[in-house]
């Protein structure tokens, strides 16, 4: 790894292959799960048509809300078929193929959960996800301080959790397409995950 570019990771071998194993385990803890269903709960438009990207086995959606299509976009194909809150999913490595597979302005709002540390051109993912979503939609990202070290990319990894905040609010505010953009903790009193999440809508 070389400090020349700051979304290189130190292991830049296929993400595919990486990913080709499902990982059917939680990468927050049991606290911290419930503050992100919260906070979709309160930000992510019951009934409407929602984006997760970079999806996994679990949404983390609230289960007594109903929504009009959860599209999922992630890497293994075992753990999105086991994801029950999915309507559709689709394979795609960001990292290679930004551009997102879905019309304009199709959700009502979206969600990055735990794992924008491993976006390597994230301006241009985030510009993607504002195509996507209609006007006014809201976009969150949630993450934590955990990540596989190989995968997630350096400027990722040199920052502290302030750091990580305003990191992603930059990915938001330089694509000029979001406003009324928050940064939130959520992390959860007593020995838990810390829990932060940034949302923008879609201007």
């Amino acid at each position: 790894m070389t400090a020349n570019n700051p979304f290189q990771r130190y292991d830049e071998t296929d993400d595919a292959n990486f990913y080709v194993q499902p990982r059917l385990v939680a990468h927050i803890d049991d606290a911290a799960i419930a503050a992100t269903t919260d906070l979709f709960r309160e930000y992510l438009p019951a009934r409407g048509a929602i984006l997760d990207l970079m999806s996994s086995w679990v949404s983390h959606l609230p289960g007594d809300v109903a929504y009009s299509r959860v599209a999922g976009l992630g890497m293994n194909e075992t753990e999105l078929r086991k994801n029950p809150q999915l309507t559709d999913y689709v394979l795609q490595d960001l990292n290679r193929q930004a551009r997102l597979p879905y019309s304009d302005a199709s959700f009502d709002g979206g969600m990055v959960t735990v794992s924008v540390q491993y976006l390597t051109d994230p301006f241009t993912v985030y510009r993607e996800v504002a195509r996507v979503l209609r006007p006014g939609a809201p976009f969150m990202t949630v993450f934590s301080n955990r990540m596989f070290p190989t995968k997630a990319v350096a400027i990722w990894q040199s920052l502290d959790d302030k750091g990580h905040q305003r990191l992603v609010r930059s990915y938001y505010e330089q694509t000029g397409l979001f406003d009324q953009i928050e940064v939130l903790d959520r992390s959860p009193a007593g020995w838990s995950d810390p829990l932060f999440a940034v949302v923008g809508y879609r201007i």
